[in-house]
């Protein structure tokens, strides 16, 4: 816990000098209760930049190559990381997600699954939409609007939550509910650029 929020204070320190992002919308995260914060995905800084703009600390999945890096397998778990291998289904990695959730911790995703080399949001894969169907937390959509550049704007926008009532009584499927996720991204990027 001490190295969180030690590391977010200094990531902290290092966007605000380098590149003053705004923070728009932190009331719209819930103050207690899961919550799945979903967000697009454009660079390398997106984790600790969502975890520095957030008001709850943020568990998020990170691919599980990082955890065999000699380094980062000892700071990764102290920093709330948690892994998941990609391109398949991880089951270890859904449990410890829906753990998470139902202990009312804030867990982060990108539902892309990789980072868009455009920065156009692309399409969302399913495991964000099994999280919010199989679980009672609260869906927070989430985009990073703008430029890692100094002189350029960017922004991390909060959504406030999109209700999933519907959705779980009609029994969607993930990728439904993922697409749905995807919509609010896309239409907060798309209001704040």
């Amino acid at each position: 816990m001490m190295l969180y929020s030690f590391g977010k204070w200094l990531c902290g320190t290092y966007f605000k000098g380098t590149y003053k992002p705004e923070i728009v919308g932190a009331e719209n995260m819930p103050k207690t209760g899961g919550v799945l914060l979903c967000t697009n995905h454009i660079h390398n800084y997106d984790p600790p930049l969502v975890g520095v703009a957030s008001p709850r600390d943020v568990h998020f999945m990170a691919k599980a190559e990082l955890f065999s890096v000699p380094v980062l397998k000892h700071i990764l778990p102290k920093i709330n990381a948690f892994p998941v291998k990609r391109g398949m289904s991880d089951k270890t990695a859904l449990k410890t997600g829906m753990n998470l959730l139902k202990e009312g911790k804030v867990v982060g995703l990108f539902p892309e699954g990789t980072r868009s080399k455009t920065g156009e949001i692309g399409e969302g894969l399913a495991g964000a939409g099994f999280f919010a169907l199989k679980s009672d937390a609260h869906i927070v959509p989430c985009a990073i609007v703008g430029e890692y550049q100094k002189g350029k704007k960017l922004k991390v926008v909060f959504g406030k939550p999109i209700d999933f009532t519907h959705f779980r009584e009609q029994k969607a499927s993930a990728k439904e509910a993922t697409e749905l996720i995807m919509k609010h991204i896309a239409q907060l990027k798309k209001e704040h650029e």
